[in-house]
């Protein structure tokens, strides 16, 4: 069995939980999620079976969608509605709609975030949430994330009340933390806040509508239709670009051959799918680090059938 279960991942587990739970419902050790979601989120988490674990980090990699709601007013310790709350601010004027646009609009583009203490970025080889934990507050990374867009999902013109919420819809590249950008919202408005429910998507190319249940991914296994759910490995690639070869230079990617870098891919930052006439995926190639119009594999992923 491979192939990619996109599942839809439900409130109190993590996923390291979906994948143990999955284990034994497929009868599978090798089984891999394609990116953390905290307990608290549900939606979107692609599952990786068999020989489809090789693309994992693609997925991982590739942009995400969400929605969720942020509730201005107060902050807490884990930055989302699980955490203790650690300041408080009573909203005491009505927050107009073009405002809260205004600052969405300013968190569109690359922006700067710090990871939240209770996060599994690592410092020094140890996880933040393992730090925080014990107490002990560490130096945190500032890194670079892309929002591509953010939309208010609420038609109020005004805002009012001693906290307020809204829910929003963020698109955004990998290592975006949802739960930052609600407080760097609530910050920009002048007030702590916290992000008070999410929910993921998309993932690459797998959306809600793809997505099964623990439950019917069970009763598929019991009537043994499973294979019915799985997607192909190509399906996890399809938002990289794509080189088109012969059986002839096929067999030469089969055995891990250095290959000129088509045009069509010459600016291309991204890893290039090396795909057969028929659509099936061999291999990933990125550019050579050393040799400069060349290409070289980064993972075989198939050999010719």
């Amino acid at each position: 069995m491979e192939g990619i279960i996109p599942l839809y991942k439900p409130k109190g587990l993590t996923s390291h939980d979906c994948v143990f739970k999955l284990r034994k419902i497929l009868h599978m050790k090798r089984i891999g999620h394609t990116g953390t979601l905290d307990p608290d989120v549900t939606g979107v988490l692609p599952i990786c079976i068999g020989r489809a674990t090789k693309v994992a980090e693609y997925i991982t990699d590739a942009g995400k969608a969400y929605e969720g709601e942020v509730t201005i007013g107060f902050s807490t310790s884990t930055e989302d509605a699980s955490g203790e709350i650690i300041e408080r601010k009573v909203i005491d004027r009505d927050i107009d709609r073009s405002e809260i646009l205004k600052v969405l609009n300013d968190l569109t583009g690359s922006i700067k975030q710090t990871p939240p203490m209770y996060s599994a970025v690592k410092v020094n080889g140890k996880k933040l949430y393992e730090y925080a934990r014990q107490g002990i507050e560490v130096e945190r990374p500032t890194r670079a994330v892309t929002i591509y867009s953010i939309d208010l999902l609420d038609d109020r013109k005004y805002f009012s009340g001693e906290q307020i919420s809204f829910r929003f819809r963020v698109s955004c590249s990998k290592g975006t933390y949802i739960r930052t950008l609600a407080v760097m919202i609530g910050e920009a408005l002048g007030y702590p806040a916290h992000m008070s429910d999410l929910s993921r998507i998309q993932s690459a190319a797998f959306s809600l509508t793809d997505c099964f249940t623990f439950e019917e991914i069970e009763a598929k296994m019991t009537d043994g239709t499973i294979e019915d759910i799985l997607y192909p490995i190509e399906a996890a690639l399809s938002h990289l670009p794509k080189y088109m070869i012969s059986d002839k230079i096929a067999e030469k990617v089969k055995n891990g051959a250095v290959l000129p870098i088509p045009d069509t891919c010459k600016h291309e930052k991204d890893p290039i799918v090396v795909e057969t006439e028929a659509g099936k995926a061999l291999a990933i190639y990125i550019h050579h680090p050393e040799k400069p119009g060349l290409m070289k594999p980064s993972k075989v992923l198939r050999s010719i059938e």
